[in-house]
């Protein structure tokens, strides 16, 4: 009995995968995961915008254009050299894939890190793509022909598999994911979590919200895996929201998912979580008489189910009415 998968035509030892956060920024944290069991890691991702903001600091070389280019152009190649050294050493002493991330909101000279990413030597990207609509003169329409030129400037510019991080606040779900199929993308990741806010009832402040997720939260990425899978099974779904143990993965892999990542989870318990979560899905995988996770991927995908309606149902209070 294995645990071995395929994400994004990648060979993977499990189906969890560290997902990218603080944890998976430095080397000794991807060989962490590697010994805990993780089939790939998603390195932290490079920031566009926070790249911009640091290179928007060289307004006081104003008077002296020459020198602001220079140190420009300095702030950008350092913070993407790092990153490339991180990926060439992952590549050198790790053995699992490695899936390098940029989190960007515009098309623009951060579409060539993309390139030399995959120079570097990463198995694959994770395009998280941060745009929260908050002109009330853009219509949805204009928000989703956004995303997908950034995307397919992405996708043309490397040969490497490509997988999307989307955020849940689409008008259809299924539209996007099959607008990225046709461009050629391997999978897509659902969902992309924005920066939490709160307010500060005594003080009267907004502040940070909870960073972490919350098992709660897995709902509704199991309805939108369920039927983003059932729809356009040749495009992969990873789920990256909600997941805290092992019946979360094989909850998330019944309903159509090829990897699971954790980050939430292991900042609160440690790295020995991933292999707990392995352990129970084996344990799992034997007791109903499955050998590879592949037996039993997508088996509750809202096409393969009696009923797919039990997926679509909204009318929260009818059922609730009937609750005793």
């Amino acid at each position: 009995m294995k645990l071995k998968t395929k994400y994004l035509g990648l060979e993977l030892n499990s189906p969890i995968v560290l997902s990218s956060s603080g944890l998976s920024s430095t080397l000794q944290g991807l060989k962490d995961a590697e010994r805990a069991g993780a089939g790939a890691v998603v390195l932290k991702s490079i920031f566009e915008e926070q790249i911009m903001n640091e290179t928007a600091l060289v307004d006081s070389y104003s008077d002296y254009p020459e020198a602001a280019d220079y140190v420009r152009a300095y702030v950008r190649e350092n913070s993407l050299g790092l990153y490339l050294k991180l990926i060439e050493d992952a590549k050198q002493q790790c053995s699992i894939p490695i899936i390098a991330s940029i989190n960007c909101r515009e098309v623009g000279e951060w579409v060539d890190y993309a390139r030399v990413i995959e120079t570097a030597g990463a198995d694959a990207l994770e395009l998280n793509i941060f745009l929260l609509p908050t002109d009330k003169e853009t219509s949805s329409d204009e928000i989703e022909r956004h995303y997908l030129n950034i995307i397919t400037r992405v996708k043309n510019a490397i040969r490497i598999p490509l997988a999307v991080k989307l955020g849940a606040g689409f008008t259809n779900p299924l539209a996007i994911v099959r607008e990225l199929y046709y461009r050629n993308v391997k999978g897509a990741v659902l969902f992309n979590r924005f920066y939490p806010t709160d307010i500060d009832i005594e003080r009267m402040t907004v502040r940070a919200g909870e960073i972490f997720s919350h098992r709660a939260e897995l709902s509704n990425v199991l309805r939108w895996t369920a039927l983003v899978n059932g729809a356009l099974p040749l495009i992969d779904v990873a789920v990256s929201t909600g997941v805290h143990t092992g019946a979360d993965a094989v909850k998330a892999m019944l309903a159509g998912a090829s990897a699971v990542e954790v980050a939430s989870v292991v900042y609160e318990q440690g790295m020995g979580i991933i292999g707990e979560m392995n352990a129970f899905i084996v344990d799992w995988m034997r007791r109903h008489d499955f050998r590879t996770p592949a037996d039993f991927i997508g088996r509750l995908n809202a096409r393969n189910i009696p009923n797919p309606l039990l997926y679509e149902r909204t009318q929260f209070m009818k059922y609730y009415s009937s609750y005793k």
